[in-house]
């Protein structure tokens, strides 16, 4: 016979008075993380209005450039993705993938949506648990975003027998998160306010902020454990940076930025040496590099407009078969290389060209070129 939902939290409650936990030892290091790009496959998550934009792809592409970014930075720390194509993944599956992977760390990527608004906007992260906080628990405003990221699970065969019971429909099911929040909930909210920090210097700005849900995903993990939403597909000024390479490559650095200080801070190092470097200061520290890689730039006498329609680490000629007969002006940024096309003194002209490069270009947006460093133009 099927054991009771009930049945199980009382054998859960039981374990976990068993379970030591570890004191963090001065030799202890981050080793291992694994980050999850949410839904995948025939599970496309939220889907923008026009239907062109689907949260797996966002998610995976993001995850993927976060996965990169703290490879090529901690030799020591090995890196893995739940999943690295188009796939669906099985909710269970990708907690105990972590497990297995004996991960001191899980970061899941997803982004956010709302039925019927275009004005909600931001980035909100997510610990396991039920807040406590008045307003701010399963019957208020998260109630919506846990019951569709938990939904995942009726796209599962046998689901029912899988999850034991669980209904992500039923709000009274979320009772046995409460059971597992206390063993890793502090170094979690510590890196959820890593993450919310580091993010107010990016694409999105809006911090809709840190709070507690019933996540069964963040359950099933036995580590510190966050659920990132980084913008929502909803908004079309979120859906935008989305939608391009800059916006999700700065999305990623800034998580990155996040990781850095929380490993430094789990390996005891000083975090002091840490700092969260917002883009536009990045751009300003290579603006003598910048200036000197710039080509055929009229920024001479003021600020140039362009539209920017690919941020890469190659650098690439201008003769390129990419830039389809454009002549690009290019701004080394770090590693990376920035190519806007259509330049002009006058932005008004830039926006009248801009319909045509946007056919070539489906990703690309106008910006501001000063001094090297480039800003969105609304």
């Amino acid at each position: 016979m099927k054991p009771r939902f009930s049945h199980i939290i009382a054998i859960i409650s039981a374990l976990l008075l068993a379970i030591p936990v570890p004191a963090q030892e001065a030799a202890m290091r981050l080793k291992t993380v694994v980050i999850d790009p949410g839904h995948g496959g025939k599970d496309a998550g939220c889907v923008s209005k026009d239907q062109k934009t689907y949260e797996k792809n966002i998610a995976l592409d993001i995850s993927k450039r976060l996965a990169q970014k703290i490879s090529a930075s901690y030799k020591d720390v090995e890196v893995k993705m739940t999943r690295s194509d188009d796939r669906f993944v099985e909710l269970e599956n990708r907690a105990v993938f972590a497990n297995k992977a004996g991960a001191d760390l899980f970061i899941c990527i997803h982004v956010n949506s709302v039925d019927g608004s275009t004005s909600a906007n931001g980035y909100s992260i997510h610990c396991l648990g039920q807040s406590k906080k008045k307003g701010n628990d399963l019957y208020s405003k998260n109630l919506d975003l846990v019951k569709r990221e938990n939904s995942v699970i009726k796209l599962e065969k046998n689901y029912s027998t899988t999850y034991q019971g669980f209904d992500p429909d039923d709000p009274s099911s979320s009772i046995i998160f409460s059971l597992m929040q206390s063993a890793h909930l502090g170094q979690s909210l510590d890196f959820a306010a890593d993450v919310a920090n580091a993010m107010k210097d990016g694409p999105i700005k809006n911090n809709r902020g840190v709070s507690q849900d019933p996540f069964w995903v963040l359950w099933r993990t036995a580590m510190p454990a966050v659920l990132i939403e980084v913008g929502f597909i909803t908004n079309p000024q979120d859906l935008a940076v989305m939608r391009s390479e800059v916006g999700r490559d700065q999305i990623a650095q800034n998580i990155f930025s996040a990781f850095r200080i929380y490993k430094a801070r789990y390996d005891r190092e000083d975090i002091a040496e840490i700092q969260v470097i917002p883009e536009q200061v990045r751009n300003e520290e290579t603006t003598s590099k910048s200036e000197a890689t710039v080509e055929k730039s009229p920024a001479s006498n003021g600020p140039v407009y362009g539209v920017q329609i690919l941020v890469s680490s190659k650098d690439m000629p201008a003769s390129d078969p990419f830039f389809a007969g454009y002549t690009p002006l290019k701004l080394e940024a770090g590693k990376y290389f920035k190519y806007v096309i259509g330049t002009s003194s006058k932005l008004q002209e830039v926006k009248k060209n801009y319909p045509a490069i946007q056919k070539k270009f489906p990703d690309s947006y106008i910006v501001k070129v000063v001094d090297g460093a480039t800003s969105p133009v609304k």
